[in-house]
């Protein structure tokens, strides 16, 4: 029988005991140990059902219990303590208010998933994690940042396996009011959806300093179909999607006003929420007489945009009539033809019916793009290089900001102590000559701290199957992600044999442990996870071999914490980033791991371990063939041997070693405070100096800025580089002699003011390519004829040998363009 309706009953607090409920509507409670520890006393049993939620824990003690907690002095003693101690979080300037002033004031950042807590179920994986570890290190550091995202009444799904290990998924029913959220009172968001008005209220989670705000669609003022659009999140079909990343990003940049947030940098992560520059793009038509162009201007200068894609198919794309459906409107406000808009999310020459492409709108409307590690951002600038198609691939204006992981929400208790007492007790914001301090700690004791988080991990993982299966002293090797065909969950299942000697071999053995999710509609990561839980199931590596259903933040810290090294076999350049590593560093794992994503740049030959790849290979079989041979080689021969390499005393000093390595230089490089540090000084101060500029003076600056690039674009097919001579005389030159090089130059109608003359200098590679090139602007040396034509010249010195070259190129210039390829004009020497 079901309930006719029903409602959220919450405990009413004695008096004394009031400030439990403020610590735990603050989710810091979610990585601070003492706040933990103060709610685990409030009753430990119900502690551990509530999954160590402190709001569903307030709501099941009883009131004999929490009379008694009134009473109990030495519990209100720590209750103050801890109380005291949020306050000074929250008030104690930070990083961020102690440095010299710049102009960033605000940044809303965007996204589809925020993964704070397990508490609070808004995550799918990565993306999800990764933004809620911007949000609390931006915290930390004191940055003014506000997550904008939405509230999934059924969140991501659970996960339950079938008698076949069959991935099904459940769906239950989330009550916000039971959860660390706060319901605005009287912001309401309304946003268009094909003619059908659709109302959100606003909900806001306090994560530390930083305030999250989610939309929900599922309130009485709306219709079942509008109701549903915050149902799940990446559930449904493509106009599910859209109506979905019309409410994130539109009613986004609504809801920031309902809740008087000013704006000043907006940060799109991944191109979910990419219609708010759609949004902010109509007002700045309609409320400031902006034409499109203008307004097109003034909001790119204020925007930031993360692709954490690494593949085409990764991408959100609608077709021409979903788009025309719900955007036909915008287009009329804004003044413009219908193509204009799908011009946006169109690679230059696609047609007008081509399925408009979320990144491509989000690249074209943000002044500063990047992606998540080095090597993607490589792969981002080969991915979207025909969208500045006559730019060298090199200059496409995306750049990288890789990913760090949030220190506190990691990190067990045990390596937690050991860093602050041999680093800093700030250890996450620590750098280098902080990190070289771990060599003061004992060999013994980090072993021990390594040891309790592998026999809570067994203790975690035997709880979890009810099975006493695992073996808190054997070498565990951990495998958690997303099951999805590139990232190979299966590969150690290729050699079965010699995987089951690895897992039994009587003196030196392994155990592995698996977990994570496949999306609903991938089969095929079905099929992976079917696999592995098959072979779980043989009786001779039954106690050795195991998978972990339903994944969340629980299952994933306690895996991190506590096993010995990290697995990560992607087919490469396929992981943009890879955060889990990261996190298995922090806690003195390593990572043995295909050379992607983060590991590509950090990895140095002494800090784990890098499985070859044989990625040139179009035959996909033969090089998973290759690379499981590779895996399994440094497992049997370098990896094994060494963890069980022993001194008397039992500890392994050699694999101790490589462990100290690994934090000391990883240490200060994979942490979300360094991320987030990146994203201020390279990405939202200028941005925000940016938005400042262009924003002055009625938008004055955004107004000329569009003015001249329609004249520059118009101009350019007549812009080319007539000749280029030099003083190359028998094509031999010394080490340290100069070259004068001179080119005349079309302006094709264009002010000089209006172009740069560049001469890109350095060493010829194989093909003929500059390597470690230099570009320098040459100096105009006057007219070369009366038909527009100029001279220009410049001179370097021939600073190393081998072969050497050079060429020269025309760009724009413009003092308010973030990059000279913006507009993707550049005319090459032929």
């Amino acid at each position: 029988m079901k309930a006719l309706r029903s409602f959220t009953v919450r405990a009413r607090l004695p008096e004394p005991l009031a400030a439990l409920e403020v610590l735990a509507m603050n989710l810091r409670w979610s990585w601070d140990e003492r706040t933990r520890d103060l709610f685990r006393w409030v009753d430990p049993d119900r502690w551990d059902h509530t999954s160590h939620d402190p709001v569903r824990l307030l709501g099941l003690v009883s009131r004999e219990r929490l009379d008694a907690l009134a009473a109990d002095t030495s519990f209100l003693e720590f209750l103050g303590e801890v109380h005291d101690d949020l306050r000074r979080y929250l008030e104690a300037p930070s990083w961020f208010q102690k440095r010299e002033g710049g102009p960033l004031r605000a940044v809303a950042y965007f996204s589809p998933e925020f993964g704070i807590a397990e508490a609070v179920p808004q995550y799918s994986g990565g993306l999800g994690v990764l933004a809620g570890d911007h949000l609390k290190a931006s915290g930390g550091l004191g940055l003014p940042l506000v997550g904008v995202g939405l509230m999934y009444r059924q969140g991501y799904f659970r996960q339950r396996l079938s008698a076949e290990g069959w991935q099904e998924e459940l769906f239950p029913n989330l009550d916000p009011h039971a959860m660390a959220l706060t319901p605005v009172d009287d912001a309401r968001v309304e946003v268009d959806l094909a003619g059908t008005p659709l109302v959100a209220r606003v909900w806001r989670a306090d994560v530390g300093r930083t305030r999250l705000y989610l939309l929900d669609a599922d309130i009485d003022e709306n219709a079942p179909a509008e109701r549903g659009v915050t149902d799940r999140l990446y559930g449904g079909g493509p106009e599910h999607r859209i109506r979905q990343e019309i409410l994130l990003g539109i009613g986004g940049v609504r809801a920031l006003d309902a809740v008087g947030e000013p704006t000043q940098v907006f940060h799109t992560n991944e191109g979910h929420a990419g219609f708010l520059g759609l949004e902010r793009i109509r007002r700045l038509v309609r409320d400031d007489g902006l034409s499109f162009a203008e307004a097109v201007e003034a909001a790119r200068a204020g925007t930031i945009f993360t692709t954490h894609t690494p593949v085409p198919a990764g991408i959100d794309r609608f077709p021409r009539e979903l788009m025309e459906r719900y955007f036909g409107s915008w287009a009329t406000e804004c003044e413009i033809g219908f193509d204009d808009l799908m011009s946006l999310g169109h690679f230059p020459g696609e047609e007008g019916d081509a399925p408009f492409n979320m990144a491509v709108m989000g690249l074209r409307l943000a002044s500063r793009s990047n992606g998540v590690s080095k090597l993607h951002g490589d792969v981002s600038r080969n991915m979207f290089h025909p969208l500045w198609q006559d730019a060298d691939v090199q200059d496409v204006p995306i750049g990288s900001v890789t990913n760090g992981v949030h220190a506190h929400t990691w990190v067990s208790p045990e390596i937690n102590d050991l860093l602050s007492r041999h680093l800093v007790p700030a250890w996450q914001e620590a750098g280098p000559d902080e990190w070289a301090r771990i060599d003061n700690a004992p060999d013994e004791e980090l072993w021990r701290g390594r040891e309790q988080a592998r026999e809570r991990l067994v203790g975690f993982v035997r709880g979890r199957l009810r099975e006493e299966i695992l073996d808190p002293n054997v070498l565990t090797i951990g495998f958690a992600r997303r099951f999805a065909a590139y990232k190979r969950a299966t590969l150690l299942l290729s050699q079965p044999e010699r995987l089951e000697k690895l897992l039994t071999d009587p003196d030196r053995p392994v155990q592995m442990i698996f977990a994570g999710k496949a999306h609903p509609a991938d089969d095929l990561g079905k099929q992976m996870i079917s696999e592995i839980v098959q072979f779980s199931r043989d009786a001779d590596v039954r106690t050795r071999f195991t998978f972990v259903p339903d994944y969340d933040i629980s299952v994933a810290r306690t895996m991190y914490q506590g096993c010995d090294v990290w697995l990560n076999v992607p087919r490469r350049p396929q992981e943009a980033c890879g955060t889990s590593g990261e996190k298995a560093a922090l806690n003195g794992a390593l990572n043995l791991s295909i050379l992607d994503g983060w590991w590509d740049e950090m990895f140095d030959g002494r800090n784990g371990w890098a499985i070859s790849s044989a990625e040139d290979l179009e035959d996909l079989t033969r090089r998973d063939a290759l690379e499981a041979a590779s895996l399994f080689d440094i497992l049997e021969h370098q990896v094994v041997p060494l963890f069980y390499d022993r001194e008397e005393d039992g500890v392994p000093r050699r694999w101790i070693e490589r462990v100290r390595h690994s934090l000391r230089t990883l240490g200060p490089q994979v942490v979300a405070t360094r991320m987030v540090k990146d994203y201020v000084l390279d990405m939202y101060e200028p941005t925000a100096g940016g938005a400042d500029a262009l924003s002055g003076s009625s938008y004055e600056r955004a107004r000329a800025l569009a003015a001249w690039k329609q004249k520059v674009r118009a101009a350019w097919s007549d812009v080319h580089i007539d000749s280029v001579s030099s003083d190359d005389g028998d094509g031999v030159g010394d080490l340290g002699a100069k070259r004068t090089v001179d080119a005349v130059v079309s302006l094709g109608g264009l002010s000089p003011d209006d172009i740069t003359v560049e001469l890109v200098h350095g060493a010829v590679g194989l093909s003929d390519e500059l390597v470690d090139r230099v570009t320098v602007a040459m100096t105009m040396a006057g007219a070369a004829d009366d038909d527009g034509h100029a001279r220009y010249t410049a001179t370097f010195e021939l600073d190393r040998g081998g072969r050497y070259g050079y060429t020269v190129r025309a760009v724009p210039h413009h003092p308010d363009l973030v990059t000279p390829v913006e507009l993707g004009c550049v005319a090459w020497a032929l």
